[in-house]
């Protein structure tokens, strides 16, 4: 990674409420507190690591209000609200400069029907296919072997990266974010047992995907078996994620890495699905509600839930539960003496 940011520019790009120090030093990487090194950038993300600050000999740190630290000779200390979004203001300038986008226009290897619009500002990769009435927003950019089917819609300042396939009719919204190999609009799993044999239902819906939303590697988004599967405003979803046929996701959620949702299932706005977590099909999921990783949700949740375990379960019930499973072996040994006890006493007694 090649990079050499000032101190006075990275002031510039996180905006502290308050400094201490000076340094001359040019940053020209970032590191982990205890691994910096002088012309570094480093943060305190976690209190965990907050006595690794005072060791750290990185030439820039981003720090919250409340650490007491001080600067060594040639150090400066940021104070920001939240260092972690701090730097991630900085990487957002980093990337910019670490992975341009080309020069707006088709490469020659990209193959475009007639009928389909790319805007001018727009950027088509190598080896690209973009059937008959696709339509490319302003400023979009779509790297190597991206393929968009028939009438499908990619808004203005979407970045879709190597391999992301968007099928026929599926519409993409402003700037939305899809990382390599993520497939958008694959048949629903849907079939009726007729006869003796599996026969398909066809899916003829579509998937639509709301501003700003992120999707990460491999992630899969099924069409609806008619009307939309949908994917509200600001949602991130993770890398190997599968959402069903039919499915609608509010604004502003979070599914990690590995979550499964059966067709149907509605989930509000902020709800947060916890990796490998699995949700069935026809449930309504509440606005805020939390589900833990690994966990199974087979009914509705209310507004708010937070749930874990398998079947999920309120979380303090779920963690009380946790501790004494580990304390099974140990009654069993307890209720087996005592029904020995038992029998002794009763034995003496009948005697």
């Amino acid at each position: 990674m090649q990079i050499a940011l000032s101190a006075a520019e990275i002031t510039a790009i996180v905006r502290p409420l308050s400094s201490k120090g000076a340094t001359t030093a040019t940053i020209c990487g970032l590191a982990a507190l205890r691994g910096a090194r002088p012309g570094e950038l480093s943060f305190l993300g976690n209190v965990k690591y907050k006595a690794d600050v005072a060791a750290s000999a990185a030439s820039v740190l981003l720090l919250p209000v409340d650490c007491a630290a001080e600067p060594g000779p040639d150090q400066l200390f940021l104070i920001v609200e939240n260092p972690s979004v701090a730097l991630a203001r900085v990487c957002a300038r980093l990337e910019q400069a670490l992975w341009p986008r080309p020069a707006p226009g088709v490469h020659a290897s990209a193959v475009v029907a007639p009928g389909a619009r790319v805007n001018a500002t727009a950027t088509v990769g190598p080896l690209c296919v973009v059937e008959a009435g696709a339509v490319i927003g302003a400023h979009a950019h779509l790297q190597a072997q991206v393929f968009l089917g028939r009438n499908a819609r990619v808004g203005d300042g979407c970045w879709l990266m190597p391999g992301v396939v968007v099928t026929a009719d599926c519409e993409l919204h402003e700037r939305v974010r899809l990382h390599a190999g993520v497939v958008v609009g694959s048949d629903g799993f849907g079939y009726e047992f007729v006869a003796g044999r599996h026969e398909k239902i066809p899916q003829v819906g579509n998937v639509e995907i709301g501003p700003d939303v992120e999707i990460g590697a491999n992630s899969t988004l099924d069409r609806a078996r008619f009307s939309c599967t949908v994917i509200g405003e600001g949602t991130k979803i993770d890398n190997l994620v599968q959402i069903a046929h039919n499915v609608v996701i509010g604004r502003h959620c979070l599914l990690c890495a590995q979550v499964g949702i059966a067709g149907s299932t509605t989930l509000g706005d902020y709800v947060v699905l916890g990796g490998q977590a699995g949700v069935a099909g026809h449930l309504s999921l509440g606005q805020g509600a939390k589900v833990g990783g690994q966990a199974g949700v087979s009914r509705d949740l209310e507004a708010g839930a937070f749930v874990d375990g398998y079947p999920a379960i309120p979380i303090q019930l779920e963690q009380r539960i946790r501790v004494l499973r580990h304390r099974l072996p140990a009654l069993f040994r307890r209720v087996s003496g005592l029904e020995e006890e038992i029998a002794r006493l009763k034995k003496a007694s009948a005697a």
